[in-house]
């Protein structure tokens, strides 16, 4: 068995390493036959892009010596009409995947040791009869890391004039992870620097360029503020909504059947399917790469590859500010269902906070989210979406426990399954009501309906729970919907079925509201599913709430 190409990105050295690889090189076919000048290629991270890049890099590109004994025994190799494109471009490679520091200074810093870099690069590349005096300073400022930011934001068609020049090829450019500053930005507070700078870059190269052969970009999104790509009518993209390059990044069923066969875990395929695969672009299925990869080198062992190396500090912070409706889609993604939602191809950072729709898109196209259907209806993309894999159910359910952990303070946690498990309601009400005095601001409590924004602590149950009980909200049992159902696995332990009902006028108490609460319950027959479930021991809480007070009756 060829040794996993776990953490190598570089092609190159991939092959002359002899490392068992995933052959996507029919890629350049694709990337060929697009009748787009500039191709925006964006995947979620560790899928594959930077290797896909470099690949391209080393067949296009010509080099004294040549690359062509990389791509003899891979599926383009076989397609004699592209074959004679081996070595024949000039190529300009940027890969921002680790431009992404806590500064805009520390930022513009590593972008500029980049460019500079690949300046040296081609130093030998470019012939001195074709660089007057003018360019030739310019160009020993840009490589010395000494130019202004003006010069390095116009970097890009400068290089790609002067070797155009001298090779009399146009040239083609390879912007990997394009995006990764922006999100840094984001994050860390210098997003318009970001963007300003990318901008001017990408517009420089890539806009009304006469000597661009081709662009490529990958990244995460196609973000649309302040027109990253603005005036680029050359641009075609491929988001994992669309047909094109649909099996060129992730591994597909067939390519993850032949890996598992070939490391001898044919056994485990129900199992790896289970956790890494559920992906769908366009209209394949497919599996994350990095996690397959890892979990063969580690002979079958099963764990959370992906999740514990992504960055998830972006959508953690998005999940604490989301609102009750995100919360009320939460669960039902948790439990397995879908949920139908509008998704828009370009991303607005700025809109992500006050609009769902943006925050939605980021969880598809960032791969913490994947989609079941795909419909157009009056020019808006509606899409089912749902939890693609066990490993991103894991990541959902280790941050709500978080959440939920850091509200209680770790000590309580256990306390409050013990109470759930013995009945005893007093100290379930006094951890509610701790739970609520700590991670539940006024503002998540909102006056015309507080008995809703209880979500996120039954989200957490829902986590804490998940072995012994089945937490269900907002569903329909006897002639009513109930708020939350607590259902035991084990029939013979207690059931629960809460209510929540705010105060509503100024002479009722938390007393009035709890007993309302309790009397619907009864009324509306809630007790019905878990009468029909055979559950025996039924606890049903009524909870009356004003604003951050709660009182808790148990009948």
């Amino acid at each position: 068995m060829k040794n996993l190409p776990i953490g190598i990105s570089d092609f190159k050295k991939l092959i002359e390493k002899d490392c068992y690889y995933v052959d996507k090189t029919l890629l350049v076919k694709e990337v060929i036959e697009s009748s787009a000048d500039v191709l925006l290629l964006p995947r979620p991270r560790r899928f594959g892009k930077t290797l896909n890049m470099s690949m391209l890099k080393c067949f296009f590109e010509k080099t004294e010596k040549s690359n062509s004994y990389l791509f003899e025994n891979t599926q383009i190799w076989q397609e004699e009409t592209y074959r004679e494109l081996q070595g024949q471009y000039p190529v300009i490679y940027l890969t921002f995947k680790d431009t992404k520091e806590l500064t805009w200074q520390k930022t513009y810093e590593s972008l500029v040791d980049l460019i500079a870099k690949e300046f040296r690069y081609h130093t030998s590349s470019i012939n001195s009869d074709v660089i007057v005096e003018p360019e030739l300073a310019l160009y020993n400022n840009i490589k010395n890391g000494c130019a202004t930011e003006t010069n390095y934001k116009h970097s890009l068609s400068l290089l790609s004039e002067l070797l155009f020049r001298s090779t009399g090829k146009r040239v083609i450019i390879l912007i990997d992870e394009y995006d990764v500053p922006i999100h840094a930005g984001y994050v860390h507070g210098y997003y318009p620097e970001a963007i300003s700078f990318i901008r001017s870059l990408l517009s420089a190269a890539l806009k009304d360029n006469s000597y661009l052969e081709k662009g490529i970009l990958t990244g995460i999104l196609m973000v649309a503020k302040e027109g990253v790509f603005s005036g680029l009518n050359n641009l075609s993209v491929y988001t994992i909504l669309d047909a094109g390059f649909q099996d060129k990044f992730g591994f597909t069923e067939q390519e993850v059947q032949k890996l598992l066969q070939d490391y001898q875990l044919h056994t485990q395929a129900a199992e790896i399917q289970d956790w890494y695969n559920g992906y769908k672009f366009g209209h394949n299925t497919i599996y994350n790469p990095w996690s397959l990869l890892w979990c063969a080198a580690n002979k079958g062992l099963i764990e959370p590859y992906w999740v514990n190396t992504s960055d998830n500090e972006l959508i953690k912070n998005f999940l604490a500010k989301a609102g009750i409706g995100f919360k009320d889609d939460l669960e039902l993604l948790l439990t397995g269902q879908s949920v139908e939602k509008v998704i828009e191809k370009k991303l607005v950072f700025s809109e992500i906070e006050a609009d769902e729709r943006a925050l939605w898109t980021l969880l598809l196209f960032t791969g913490y989210l994947t989609y079941q259907k795909l419909e157009l209806i009056e020019g808006y993309v509606h899409c089912d979406l749902v939890i693609p894999n066990k490993e991103i159910k894991f990541l959902y359910k280790d941050f709500l426990a978080f959440f939920l952990r850091i509200a209680l303070k770790s000590s309580t946690s256990e306390r409050l399954l013990l109470a759930i498990r013995t009945g005893d309601i007093t100290t379930f009400s006094i951890l509610l009501q701790e739970f609520v005095a700590n991670s539940m601001s006024m503002y998540d409590l909102p006056a015309e309906a507080p008995e809703r924004s209880y979500h996120l602590f039954m989200l957490g149950l829902l986590v804490l729970l998940s072995d012994e009980y089945q937490v269900k909200s907002n569903r329909e049992s006897g002639y009513g919907r109930y708020d939350i159902l607590l259902i035991p696995r084990d029939k013979t332990k207690f059931g629960y079925v809460i209510e929540f009902k705010k105060v509503i006028a100024a002479q009722e108490t938390l007393e009035d509201a709890a007993q309302r609460a309790l009397e619907q319950i009864k009324v509306k027959q809630y007790v019905q599913e878990l009468r029909d479930l055979g559950v025996t021991n039924i606890v049903l809480l009524g909870i009356g709430c004003k604003g951050k007070e709660l009182l808790v009756i148990a009948e």
